[in-house]
């Protein structure tokens, strides 16, 4: 049973913290009082453990509403209204696990065998009693749980009738008084000398008798009273043997503090050593027989299975049956792209040891148009994952860092697949948008990720490739080698650092000129660029790479989101108050491969060459900053090195007027605008464009 779905505490608002205290200070009583309650027929082992998994579930959650002013209570029944919480979560749960299992009725966690905690290879049981406990045991064993726990709750926890009967109501009892009853039939046979399991009383520990008493270490209530009975007040005693009956015999209300009901203080057997040894015998055949069922599904070659790792077939269709055959699979020779009036990845030649392998390509095929439960998938946004509408064109099929990859393209998407080539591990499978792609979006793709590492497979009119250090600009790029079939070395990628200590982009030279592309965590790198929005370039002059070094580490916020490329300008520089020199204002935006769902960031770069710029504003879906609306407004909240603060602004040269408001107020003419302010301050930027329109800052 959840905790969560108790009904609140009677005896007002309960926190989570009190709770627990009152669990750990008391729980040796707790769990005495669902070892009691809890129905004997589960075993001396079970209930033991039960007992303790019930108690230590009862912790709330959250904190539990409630009257912040309790209802008028007696007190001889005051408790901690964190135990009281605590207890009846006890209570309430033990009875639940006492109700049997019923075909129709939806089965209760209570009624399950505890997850923890757990003995294995021993049983566990408390100590036990003599004659009276025996007795009284039997006695319990023969009442209803709700009997069993107004019993506990009247000799036990020294409750009165009314506290009882409450108590039970909070615990989900249907019929509190009959539970009551049934306690007292007990009292009254245990006050009857000539009724089975005669000796037992109903008597409580007499003031000052040896019994549980809060702050001398006792885990029970605060106060020490005598139990009411219905009659006279038969039944007590005075102080010549407080729990005690004439004739050494011992009250029922004792017998619950004794040994035979602790069930934390435990003796342990061993469980049946015969039954466990077939047990252990069995279970090592059938683990053997799985790992050889295993190893012959899991062989790599032909032991993948016809289709490999890809689901079980649904439809039979003869186009998508076509589509799915190695043999007709598209293949352009190594001489088509020269002599081809493009240049993108419908020229790309057929590379790779592999491509002959028609087993290799069945089975990743197969995977791409039903990936099994056992393929690990990815796919750029707004990239479809469905199957190909006729047969694909072949990219490259080779070995890379231990595993069979192999790359396709349809006209609309990069698809890789990989398998490894021996050990644990499944397919993997990742699709990228790449349509419309020209000669500088199709000039790379990811072939291989591996220990942080990333190899790039290049385009047959890449002619030289290199490795730049974004975050190193006067660093010269070092060479970076290819195989024949145009796969790089490993490079580490940025993609998957944590730390951005440096940022290394892949340089490739072309017959038109040097490009800038950069692993964003996708199967195609986006290109670099730096220039107005209406006319960019690529990155590759001092400003551009400077300003670069100074902005790459804000590329993780449009990693694995579909880029294409990302181009970077400097919309506005602004003199600083108090002569601190110039600060500069760039906006980076990332363009998509689905054309929608492009990413602005403005950035504010301080004067020192060394210090990262900082995150102005942010946008999804904007057109700010881009060829469709070039314009763009941002601000910072911004510390003079002599300790006073500034609101700057700026917007792009188009850009009239500016004026802040809010919490800071202030007008300036120009795109460009620096008011005082106290620190943490926040203000509302407007623009007025030289047409007259208005233009609200990036957000």
């Amino acid at each position: 049973m959840s905790t969560q779905d108790l009904d609140p505490s009677p005896v007002g608002p309960v926190d989570v913290e009190q709770a627990e205290a009152a669990l750990v200070e008391r729980y040796p009583r707790l769990v005495r009082i669902a070892y009691l309650v809890l129905p004997p027929t589960l075993g001396r082992n079970r209930r033991v453990l039960t007992a303790h998994a019930l108690v230590q579930r009862s912790l709330p959650r959250r904190r539990v509403p409630g009257p912040e002013v309790p209802g008028p209570r007696r007190p001889e029944d005051a408790v901690d209204p964190g135990y009281a919480y605590v207890r009846g979560e006890v209570l309430r749960q033990a009875l639940v696990a006492g109700l049997p299992l019923r075909r129709r009725a939806l089965p209760r966690r209570a009624q399950f065998p505890p997850l923890l905690p757990q003995v294995w290879g021993l049983r566990v049981f408390p100590r036990v009693g003599g004659a009276d406990e025996l007795a009284l045991d039997q006695r319990l064993s023969a009442l209803s749980g709700p009997g069993r726990a107004a019993y506990v709750l009247r000799g036990l926890e020294r409750q009165g009738d009314p506290e009882v009967l409450r108590v039970l109501a909070a615990a989900g009892v249907a019929d509190p008084a009959a539970a009551l009853a049934e306690a007292d039939a007990v009292d009254a046979a245990e006050d009857d000398p000539l009724a089975e399991g005669a000796g037992l009383t109903d008597e409580a520990p007499a003031p000052g008798a040896e019994g549980p008493a809060e702050g001398k270490g006792s885990d029970g209530p605060a106060e020490d009273k005598r139990i009411r009975r219905p009659g006279d007040g038969a039944g007590q005693t005075g102080g010549d043997g407080a729990g005690r009956r004439p004739g050494g015999r011992v009250s029922g209300a004792a017998l619950l503090e004794s040994p035979e009901f602790d069930p934390c203080s435990l003796q342990a057997r061993p469980t049946d050593l015969l039954r466990r040894r077939q047990h252990r015998r069995a279970a090592l055949v059938a683990v053997a027989a799985l790992v050889v069922c295993g190893t012959l599904l899991g062989l790599p070659g032909d032991g993948w299975g016809r289709n490999g790792a890809a689901a079980p077939s649904y439809a039979r269709n003869p186009a998508a049956e076509a589509a799915l055959d190695p043999g007709a699979v598209k293949r352009v020779p190594p001489t088509a792209w020269p002599w081809s009036t493009r240049q993108d990845f419908s020229v790309w030649p057929a590379r790779g040891g592999l491509t002959g392998d028609r087993a290799l390509l069945r089975r990743a095929l197969a995977v791409w148009a039903r990936p099994g439960l056992t393929v690990r998938s990815s796919a750029t946004p707004g990239t479809p994952v469905g199957p190909p509408t006729g047969p694909p064109q072949l990219l490259f099929a080779g070995l890379v860092d231990g595993a069979r990859v192999v790359l396709f393209h349809d006209g609309l998407r990069a698809v890789r697949y990989a398998e490894p080539v021996a050990g644990p591990g499944g397919a993997a499978l990742d699709f990228a948008r790449t349509d419309a792609a020209d000669a500088v979006g199709s000039a790379a793709l990811v072939v291989s990720r591996a220990s942080g590492n990333v190899r790039y497979l290049t385009a047959p009119w890449v002619r030289e490739t290199a490795v730049r250090d974004l975050l190193a600009p006067a660093k010269e790029p070092w060479p970076l080698a290819r195989d024949a079939q145009g796969v790089t070395e490993p490079v580490p990628s940025p993609a998957e650092a944590k730390e951005c200590e440096r940022w290394n982009g892949l340089q490739v030279r072309d017959g038109s000129g040097t490009r800038l592309l950069s692993d964003l965590g996708e199967l195609a790198p986006a290109r670099l660029l730096w220039g107005p929005p209406d006319a960019p370039v690529d990155v590759t002059g001092k400003e551009s790479l400077e300003a670069w070094a100074r902005t790459a580490c804000q590329l993780p916020a449009v990693r694995a989101h579909g880029v294409r490329s990302v181009n970077a300008w400097r919309f506005a520089r602004q003199p600083l108050p108090e002569g601190a020199g110039h600060g500069t204002w760039v906006c980076t935006r990332a363009e998509t491969w689905r054309g929608t769902g492009g990413r602005v960031l403005a950035q504010f770069l301080v004067p020192s060459p060394k210090v990262p710029a900082a995150l102005a504003a942010r946008s999804e879906g904007s057109p700010a900053c881009g060829v469709r609306d070039p314009r763009v407004l941002a601000g910072v909240l911004w510390q003079a090195p002599s300790g006073g603060w500034y609101v700057l602004a700026a917007g792009s040269p188009d850009v009239a007027s500016l004026e802040a408001s809010g919490g800071v107020k202030g007008r300036a003419d120009g795109p460009v605008l620096a008011v005082k302010a106290k620190a943490g301050a926040r203000a509302d930027l407007d623009g007025t464009l030289r047409d007259g329109r208005r233009v609200a800052s990036l957000r």
